[in-house]
């Protein structure tokens, strides 16, 4: 992969980045969470405890969601570092680069990832 194209990759690694830590920042002390913003949206109050338990499950879950996408991108970022980016980690091959810009944190080949998944 040339040093341009690498370039180009890491930028967009580093905005979603950005982007996922913002949005973990939200969820520690913004203004309002997206479960509050949702519930908020939707009319609805914590003042029932089914709800206010699905607040919480929501707001967990997508904390959990944003923390496994910031260690994949991290891990895209090492792997752009180390000359290793867009080369699938289990069998070798170059990832099409239409993948990787549809999901620029891909470590598999189609075929590989299709294997992991079964």
């Amino acid at each position: 992969m040339t040093a341009h194209i690498s370039d180009t990759f890491a930028a967009q690694l580093q905005e979603m980045r950005i982007d996922v830590l913002a949005q973990l920042r939200a969820q520690h002390g913004g203004a309002m969470s997206r479960a509050e913003s949702a519930a908020e949206a939707l009319g609805s109050t914590s003042d029932d405890q089914a709800q206010a338990n699905t607040e919480r499950g929501l707001s967990f879950a997508l904390e959990e969601r944003e923390s496994a996408e910031l260690i994949e991108i991290d891990a895209a970022l090492k792997r752009i570092a180390d000359g290793s980016f867009g080369l699938c980690v289990d069998c070798g091959v170059s990832i099409p680069a239409a993948r990787l810009h549809a999901s620029p944190t891909s470590m598999r080949c189609i075929d590989c990832q299709t294997k992991a998944e079964h």
